[in-house]
């Protein structure tokens, strides 16, 4: 086997919280404001049952494979030539997704807080990072996640309370007012996020036991979702309907924290709670990239993969949008539906042909 390292359930639950909420927690807000209007605060509930339902495909599929990646059951179910390929466009998926991220890490750093630095320089330090903790392994990133995941989660929720005296529970009335279907069209976006449960496919095999997995997803899942629908109802009673203007409303509430003019301008904090997010959301899509490259390939180890892949990563961050107006236009319309597809449907596609050829062998 090419990773000899082995996680526990309590850190793959802890790994996915930051994959799922790093980039969700600061622009979904305002993109589900456009569609979903005031009741935008209960998308997450809704979009929870697309990520309930993209644990219990890739957990099926681990039962049926257990010592297998996405990337190496694809080939078992489709067979060599169509396995192949598959796996070579989810493989170019990786790299545009983390291409992806990485300019919208690079946007949010460069257009609130480093106005001068150069978004090559942010984005390469980040890369390098990344790509020095994939020379680790998985196990280093498991352990850095399980220390840095729950201080970064509680500080968020410590802002949450302290945004208490601002807030005006008036601004969430009527609930449901326009009736279900902005709703349930406004949850489309954050499913897509919740979709990303997908990569639980690339730690299931590492795993140091086996029992209590699908209970710890599960249990992911739902921190996620409470994450979400906790910050997006502060975000609605703080600033109503004026929460479509700001592409980064969270930031922005931030900045509204003051208590007695000793606790202000914590929004630094928001970037250090954001980078340390990024960090594992990009080092476990980089990490699937170069591991099931190597598994397709039939390499004998992924490090090699990793400067190669890293440079196709940074350059893709700049290719990936022309602007920043193009790239949350983009986040917002045309990525979450191709996300759905390929992170949900196809694996679910997978699952009943894994099914299939089990019942015509049994």
């Amino acid at each position: 086997m090419i990773e000899k390292g082995r996680i526990s359930p309590l850190q793959l639950a802890i790994i996915m919280h930051p994959t799922v909420l790093a980039t969700a927690t600061l622009s979904v807000p305002s993109i589900t404001m456009k569609t979903a209007g005031i009741d935008m605060w209960m998308t997450p509930i809704l979009s929870a049952m697309v990520g309930l339902l993209s644990v219990i495909v890739m957990y099926r599929l681990y039962i049926k494979y257990p010592e297998l990646t996405f990337i190496q059951y694809t080939e078992a179910i489709l067979g060599v030539y169509a396995g192949k390929a598959l796996s070579g466009f989810f493989l170019v998926s990786f790299i545009f997704t983390n291409g992806l991220v990485l300019r919208e890490y690079g946007e949010f750093v460069i257009g609130n807080f480093l106005h001068e630095t150069p978004m090559a320089l942010v984005i390469f330090c980040m890369v390098a990072v990344c790509a020095y903790v994939l020379y680790e392994g998985i196990e280093v990133l498991a352990r850095v996640s399980q220390i840095l995941i729950p201080s970064a989660v509680l500080i968020i929720f410590i802002m949450l309370i302290l945004m208490i005296p601002d807030l005006h529970p008036k601004e969430m009335f009527p609930i449901l007012g326009d009736g279900p279907l902005p709703l349930l069209v406004g949850s489309l976006v954050p499913s897509s996020w919740f979709t990303q449960f997908f990569m639980l496919s690339f730690l299931y095999p590492f795993l140091n036991k086996k029992r209590h997995v699908l209970q710890w997803s599960f249990l992911s899942v739902g921190i996620v979702m409470i994450t979400l629908l906790t910050i997006n109802l502060t975000i609605l009673l703080m600033f109503g309907s004026l929460t479509v203007q700001f592409n980064y409303a969270f930031l922005i509430a931030v900045r509204y924290i003051s208590i007695s003019d000793f606790l202000e301008h914590i929004e630094a904090l928001v970037m250090t709670i954001w980078i340390i997010g990024m960090f594992i959301k990009v080092s476990l899509i980089y990490y699937a990239t170069v591991l099931g490259t190597a598994q397709c390939l039939g390499l004998s180890d992924y490090r090699p993969l990793i400067v190669p892949v890293g440079f196709l990563i940074l350059l893709l961050s700049f290719w990936v949008s022309p602007n920043f107006q193009e790239l949350m236009h983009a986040i917002g319309t045309n990525i979450p539906f191709l996300a759905l597809i390929t992170q949900l449907g196809v694996p679910s596609m997978l699952l009943l042909a894994a099914s299939f050829r089990k019942g015509q062998q049994g």
